[in-house]
This record gives structure tokens, C-alpha cells and sequence, in this order.
């Protein structure tokens, strides 16, 4: 999907990039790479043995409240509990941008001066260690049982990709998709340097999170969005040494940008 998502973006570009695509997707690749080396020793120890032993002992809000009691069908119960995961994803999303700690992690995937495809795959290892206990606290609490993890993983995987492309896709077709699926529109928002635009569309999988708590945007046009932090605008400021060590130091742009709630 990424290779295809690649070729699309160089046919319909949905903004102007800013520094070479094979250099920032060369760099994003190895920021990738530590990150899945995390999850591998990290997330996946701990997540896959734990939605075992939710499905076992009958734990969660899938296997033992309220919703075992309506006996759903196996499908119900598979697509609620995808449901679940992605809304309490989105208040993770929330958490990463307002808790100071969390965003100096986080902020390594909003200073890639482009968005596209590439970025979906750019979250410091950091960023993927510090969310293993409370990845660990959805499955546990909702009820996540490893075929039910399983969907919403390959469900995430496919709309981050997706989302983070930098494809133009018809006004119509994205306005109307963006009642179920968060879009290339509305992400770039989510990245745009003014924080009152960046504090918006937290979404990651259903857009219906966004227009429930009215942080839903889609008026604003693309070419007058400026991708990334502000201060951190330069190539030599995003070279993979520097948003490596980003997390670990004293950065002024990454403190004033911090999300603050209204």
C-alpha cells in the first residue's frame, strides 16, 4: 500500500513539498525502523500474551460487562471492539499533544517539513515505548481479544497510511468520506504549524471521534497550510541525528508549540 500510495502522490499531488522526497523518505524509513525494532521488543511481548488472556479468562468490557450480557454477534463484537480501540486512540492522540513529557516524543513525527505516505511510518521509539501501558490498559479494560487486535491493527496500519498521503483526491469524494474515515485534508490540518489548526482532526481511524467533540475541520485549503513546527523549518534541523536527540532536549519551538486545552 505505501509503494502505491508513492506512485499516486507523484501523479496528484495534494501539496507542494518543500525538501527531496527520497532524502525524507529515506530518513523516516530509519526512524521507522527503530520504532518497529520497539514494538517487536516492547508492544508485542506484552500486548499479544495479554489479548490471550483476555479472551481466556473473560476480561474487559467485551467478555464480562455490560456488552457480553446482549450476547452480539461475533462480528458486533469484533467491530466494537475496533470501535473502542480507535475512540481511545483518539484521546491518546489528544494526551500526546497536551502533556508536555508525551509531546516532546510526539513532536518528532510534526517537525517532517512534508506530509505523506512516509510520515505515517516516522514516531520516535520513544514515543512507541511510552504507549505500551496504556496500549496495554485498552485491551485489558475494552475487552480485546487477538483476532478482534489483530483487525484494528491492520484497520490503523491502513488509515494512517492512508491519511498521512499527500494525495488529492475530489473535493466531493473527500467531503463525503470524511464522514466515516479521517482524509489527506483533514490530517494536513491536524499538521499545520498554527496551533489552533493543529489542535483539530485528532482522529486516526473513524472520523466520527472528531465530530463528536467538535474538533472536526475541513475549511481550511491546502496551499495555505504551512506543514511542521514553527521555528523548525529547515532541512538541517530535521536531519536524523537531530530529531533523535529531539526528545531528550531542551527544544524552545517544541515547548511553545505544545497543545494547550481551550
Amino acid at each position: 500500500m505505501l509503494a502505491g500510495l508513492v506512485l499516486l502522490e507523484r501523479k496528484r499531488p495534494l501539496r507542494r513539498e518543500r525538501e527531496s522526497k527520497v532524502r525524507r523518505t529515506g530518513r523516516n524509513l530509519a526512524v521507522a525502523s527503530l520504532g518497529a525494532l520497539t514494538v517487536h521488543l516492547l508492544e508485542g511481548p506484552v500486548i499479544r500474551p495479554l489479548a490471550r488472556s483476555v479472551e481466556q479468562q473473560g476480561l474487559g468490557l467485551m467478555k464480562s460487562g455490560p456488552l457480553k450480557k446482549l450476547r452480539l454477534p461475533r462480528w458486533l463484537e469484533i467491530l466494537a471492539a475496533v470501535a473502542l480501540m480507535d475512540y481511545t486512540l483518539y484521546l491518546w492522540h489528544v494526551l500526546t499533544h497536551r502533556v508536555p513529557f508525551l509531546w516532546r516524543f510526539h513532536a518528532v513525527h510534526h517537525v517532517d517539513l512534508d506530509l505523506d505516505a512516509s510520515t505515517a511510518l516516522r514516531f520516535h521509539f520513544g514515543e512507541l515505548a511510552v504507549s505500551v501501558p496504556y496500549r496495554a490498559a485498552q485491551v485489558m479494560l475494552i475487552g480485546v481479544d487477538p483476532e478482534a487486535l489483530s483487525y484494528w491493527q491492520t484497520f490503523l496500519s491502513l488509515s494512517i497510511l492512508f491519511h498521512h498521503s499527500n494525495i488529492r483526491l475530489p473535493r466531493s469524494w473527500e467531503s463525503a468520506l470524511s464522514w466515516i474515515l479521517v482524509t489527506p485534508r483533514m490530517h494536513g490540518i491536524h499538521h499545520s504549524d498554527e496551533p489552533s489548526e493543529a489542535n483539530t482532526n485528532w482522529s486516526s481511524g473513524l472520523a466520527v471521534w472528531d465530530r463528536i467533540h467538535r474538533t472536526f475541520r475541513l475549511d481550511i485549503p491546502q496551499e495555505k497550510i504551512h506543514i511542521g513546527v514553527k521555528g523548525i523549518d529547515t532541512e538541517e534541523q530535521v536531519q536524523l541525528p537531530e530529531i533523535l536527540t529531539q526528545p531528550f532536549r531542551d527544544v524552545p519551538e517544541i515547548n511553545a508549540f505544545l497543545q494547550k486545552p481551550e
